[in-house]
């Protein structure tokens, strides 16, 4: 027999009785998880706090690093080498109050058999909400069994209960009273139209251009094309280092031209002379440069929606995509011609487009977008963080945000109501400018496509994006991002601690209707082109359906 070396037998710990483990997934970059570690350690401590009252004792799987001065899973390797010291049966907790990466903590968390808990902060300023709901958008796609919970502050009753019910049960249970399968749709000039665009999207197919996959750790944003195709959509795979590359080959003049056009139609950019810390025209520039190049990619392989990954590659060598994210999915835009000159491309058009390569975003903006043009309506789509919030005037108002901006027709004055400011150089080192605004009050449709027991659904509502005072709007921009477009929202029906809870990802697909009759009418429409298309489509809150 051939002596043969056998690697040693794999050994985990013993769970303890009355301990839970606890993990937090950072950022790949050390900038964030710097900067972020206090408020972290804080609710550590709160949660250390919580569990002792309970009699359980919180045990941390891997201690702060002094080399880094913080306690974050910052690698996918550092994930795998974490998990290996926590016994595979013990109760686990993922505790985030910062944005994380997923791909982290996913191998540990898809072979770990204890019970799970995600926890999050509820803050502006510190977004582990954020990062919370991306991990359990991504643990629904596994199909891994999991519980969740949240708080502003670690004291309130709400909190304490969950918890209690978690260490007794290792499940808490939500209010889902919100949901409801989509009914059968009587017949309807909407849903004929729903289901004629489905047969025409399933027979001429289309194809989505993806520059990248994977964008920041969000695996619950990648759609499988066993799951995509079918729908009629396929991927064309593409290279950031393309993009760049046909940047390169723009001409000056076009770009400048694309600058004097937002600069005519009212947009204003905050101008400075420090490449480092403030906006340059140069950045602008190169911005329009990959609003361009897009286009002009898109026209080459035949693209029907975009979405580029950007924030782990194309940062570190041009400035951030934003700009030419916002206004290319904008009917009103910027000319661009083909190649050769002889054509205007997509002209009177939004192209759809993926913020962050997110593929649910990228199948909900390409059916929106035909359902809201054969509408006649604005087709203009955009992703949001579900950033935070908190009650005014006795409801409670949703802050949403995107570093990718938002098309300037979601503001009231257009171009006129958008302003270029500097992406904050932590996360975008090379700037580059964003399209801040207040999103106007008015009538939205929201969405989220997700990934469910290998199959995808739809959760899809109504809202209302509102006014509030300028000093309130200025309040909750200091809170978190004021260099980023902002929509105040009311979600119809549906509370803050039930969207949380049913909610698969870190961002919420938002588009405008002219009234609420036509809100309604355009709802059921994109809800019935899902159901053609074979998604599972569910109704969150008040819908007239």
């Amino acid at each position: 027999m051939a002596a043969y070396t056998l690697p040693a037998p794999s050994t985990r710990p013993a769970a303890l009785p009355k301990t839970a483990y606890l993990v937090s997934s950072g950022d790949l970059r050390e900038g964030p998880n710097k900067s972020g570690w206090p408020v972290q350690k804080a609710m550590e401590d709160d949660l250390a706090r919580v569990f002792g009252a309970l009699g359980w004792n919180i045990r941390r799987a891997n201690p702060i690093d002094p080399a880094t001065g913080h306690g974050f899973i910052s690698s996918q390797r550092m994930g795998l080498e974490v998990f290996k010291d926590i016994p595979v049966d013990a109760p686990l907790i993922v505790a985030e109050s910062v944005w994380q990466y997923s791909h982290h903590v996913l191998a540990g968390l898809r072979t770990h058999t204890g019970p799970i808990l995600t926890v999050a902060n509820f803050a502006g300023s510190a977004p582990g909400l954020v990062g919370m709901l991306g991990l359990n958008g991504g643990l629904t796609k596994m199909g891994k069994q999991y519980s969740t919970i949240w708080s502003v502050d670690f004291t309130d009753t709400w909190f304490l209960d969950g918890v209690k019910q978690w260490v007794e049960s290792g499940t808490i249970t939500h209010d889902a009273s919100h949901v409801r399968d989509l009914p059968t749709l009587p017949a309807s000039d909407e849903k004929a139209l729903g289901e004629a665009l489905a047969g025409q999207l399933k027979t001429d197919k289309a194809i989505f251009g993806v520059f990248d996959e994977g964008c920041m750790g969000m695996y619950n944003a990648i759609i499988d094309d066993e799951l995509m195709n079918p729908l009629g959509i396929y991927k064309e795979r593409l290279s950031q280092s393309a993009l760049w590359a046909e940047m390169l080959r723009t001409p000056d003049a076009e770009a400048e031209a694309v600058v004097s056009w937002l600069t005519d139609h009212g947009m204003t950019f905050d101008y400075g002379t420090d490449e480092a810390t403030e906006l340059t025209k140069n950045q602008v520039l190169l911005q329009a440069k990959m609003y361009i190049s897009l286009l002009r990619i898109a026209d080459d392989y035949g693209l029907d929606a975009v979405g580029i990954q950007y924030q782990q590659g194309l940062k570190d060598i041009c400035p951030a995509s934003d700009l030419a994210e916002g206004i290319i999915n904008n009917v009103e835009r910027p000319p661009v011609t083909s190649r050769d000159g002889s054509r205007v491309l997509w002209e009177g058009k939004a192209f759809p487009l993926a913020n962050e390569a997110d593929e649910g975003v990228a199948i909900d903006a390409l059916v929106t977008n035909r359902v809201w043009s054969a509408m006649g309506l604005d087709p203009a789509t955009t992703l949001h963080d579900v950033r935070w919030g908190e009650d005014y005037d006795g409801q409670f108002v949703w802050v949403f945000e995107i570093s990718g901006s938002v098309p300037p027709s979601h503001f009231a004055d257009g171009y006129a109501g958008a302003q270029g400011w500097r992406q904050n150089p932590m996360y975008f080192p090379l700037g580059g400018s964003t399209i801040k605004g207040v999103s106007k009050a008015g009538e939205i449709v929201w969405s989220r496509v997700y990934i469910e027991h290998g199959e995808l659904h739809l959760d899809i509502g109504r809202g209302q994006a509102v006014d509030l005072p300028a000093e309130e709007t200025e309040r909750r921009w200091q809170a978190t991002n004021p260099e980023w477009p902002i929509m105040h929202a009311v979600l119809s029906g549906v509370n803050r601690d039930q969207f949380m809870a049913r909610h698969k990802a870190n961002h919420a697909q938002l588009v405008y209707a002219p009234d609420a009759a036509t809100a309604d009418r355009a709802l059921i429409a994109k809800a019935a082109a899902f159901e053609a298309l074979g998604v599972k489509v569910h109704l969150m809150g008040t819908v007239n359906a």
